[in-house]
């Protein structure tokens, strides 16, 4: 359970981590202002997700 939990979690951060890379490049590039509110709103959910998957590994790891 903690492997698949900390694969998961490695894979999320690299999702908010692409995400972020998107969201500077569009802003850099002077973009939509709308795309770039839609990632900036990707970028929460997934740090939101992370944010859980971390705290479920630390529960786990108290047990």
């Amino acid at each position: 359970m903690r492997a698949a939990l900390s694969f998961f979690l490695v894979l999320v951060m690299a999702g908010v981590l692409a995400v972020l890379v998107l969201g500077v490049i569009g802003v850099a590039k002077g973009g939509d202002p709308r795309r770039s509110n839609q990632l900036m709103r990707w970028r929460v959910v997934l740090q939101a997700i992370a944010l859980l998957v971390l705290a479920l590994l630390l529960g786990l790891g108290r047990s």
